[in-house]
């Protein structure tokens, strides 16, 4: 009866240390998605500034229609 309970404390102790780790992991994956949402937003706000500043440079240098 000792050996079986030995056991089970053994696979408790496993199974919370295992827990552990996999909180780690996920809170570490959840922060590298921020970081990521981040940059992603940042990277958009640069792509319509860019299309913003193209847009009206490429207005600027268009030639007349009679030419």
């Amino acid at each position: 009866m000792q050996n079986a309970i030995d056991d089970l404390q053994m696979k408790l102790a496993f199974q919370e240390d295992l827990l552990e780790q996999l909180n780690q992991v996920v809170t570490e994956q959840q922060q590298q998605i921020t970081n990521l949402e981040l940059a992603l937003e940042t990277m958009k706000v640069q792509v319509n500034t860019m299309q913003t500043a193209s847009q009206e440079s490429g207005s600027q240098h268009e030639l007349p229609p009679h030419y």
